[in-house]
């Protein structure tokens, strides 16, 4: 799981989508999301993003995030911390 805040290049007066960069970023992440990297995302509040991704390591989450066109501009990796899924309520059947 990895926690990401607001960098310096942030503009909090502004929407995501006015952010500088935002359509290289949003492709981007969509690409992270295709290939399976991010498993799940979103902001949680005070500047603040959660990422759950499926990595090997976390230099490699801080490589990949580190590719990222908003990398230490608008998102700075603020905490990368294991994460094991114990329980999944997306997973039962519908009824």
């Amino acid at each position: 799981m990895v926690i990401r805040q607001s960098g310096p290049d942030w503009k909090a007066d502004a929407p995501l989508e006015g952010q500088a960069g935002w359509r290289d970023h949003a492709e981007f992440m969509d690409r992270l999301v295709d290939d399976g990297f991010i498993v799940l995302g979103g902001p949680i509040g005070n500047g603040r993003v959660v990422h759950v991704v499926s990595a090997g390591s976390e230099d490699d989450v801080r490589a990949t995030f580190a590719r990222d066109p908003w990398s230490e501009s608008h998102l700075l990796v603020e905490s990368i911390d294991p994460w094991e899924i114990r329980l999944d309520g997306r997973r039962r059947p519908c009824a």
